[in-house]
């Protein structure tokens, strides 16, 4: 017998047994190897459907944004946010509520806290730019912006002065960051923090000399050194 002839010999034995073996436990087994079978299957089959449920889903919520961001592009705060019963539209709570895990939700939570803070409604306003994801980038420094000045309207300034900071870092460029430093370093002085007050208006001065905020920072620290004497 030849050396090919034995080693395919072996490989078969070999094959036949690893067959013989799943075999046997497919016969020990069967009911449980059939019913993860199925699960798999459940499972992928599941997998599908979710993703088309989260496709139509999105494409609905994007629709109705429309009919919102129209009111509040026209500066009709209300009407974004509830819609109009009248005009068989819907506004931004209705698309938070009944489509909240899509991106259009996201976005209309953004944009009901602008609306409610428009109107005055400070702590609603809170409320909904808590629960929005910030993109990351420059789009996202804006609404951190933003949180910050919610933050100081309802009198919280230490916390508006960390969103600052939060914002200045979180796309960092020769426009907005000396920007929100700045404004951080006012939140502090607000908030009866001189060390960080001088450390973010400082920091203005030293790592973004030709911005605009820079005579706005040595004014501040101008004022943080007669407070001390």
């Amino acid at each position: 017998m030849s050396k090919k002839q034995v080693k395919e010999e072996l490989e078969q034995d070999v094959l036949l047994e690893t067959f013989s073996k799943a075999q046997s436990f497919y016969d020990k087994n069967k009911n449980t190897v059939i019913g993860s079978a199925i699960a798999v299957i459940i499972l992928i089959a599941g997998s599908i459907g979710y993703y088309y449920y989260a496709e139509a889903q999105e494409s609905e919520a994007q629709e109705l944004m429309g009919q919102a961001s129209q009111a509040y592009l026209q500066g009709n705060y209300e009407k974004a946010l509830t819609g109009s019963d009248a005009d068989f539209t819907v506004g931004y709570k209705q698309i938070i509520n009944n489509y909240g895990m899509t991106d259009a939700a996201n976005l209309a939570r953004y944009y009901a806290a602008v609306s409610t803070f428009k109107i005055g409604n400070y702590q609603e306003a809170l409320k909904y730019i808590k629960n929005y994801e910030v993109p990351e980038g420059i789009m996202g420094v804006g609404p951190l912006s933003f949180h910050a000045v919610i933050h100081t309207e309802l009198g919280n300034h230490a916390e508006a002065a960390e969103l600052y900071v939060k914002a200045a870092e979180w796309n960092v460029n020769d426009s907005t960051t000396p920007y929100n430093y700045l404004e951080a370093a006012n939140a502090f002085h607000d908030a009866g923090n001189a060390e960080k007050a001088q450390q973010y208006a400082q920091k203005v001065i030293d790592e973004y000399n030709n911005s605009d905020q820079v005579a706005e920072a040595e004014r501040l620290l101008g004022m943080l050194a007669v407070a001390e004497k």
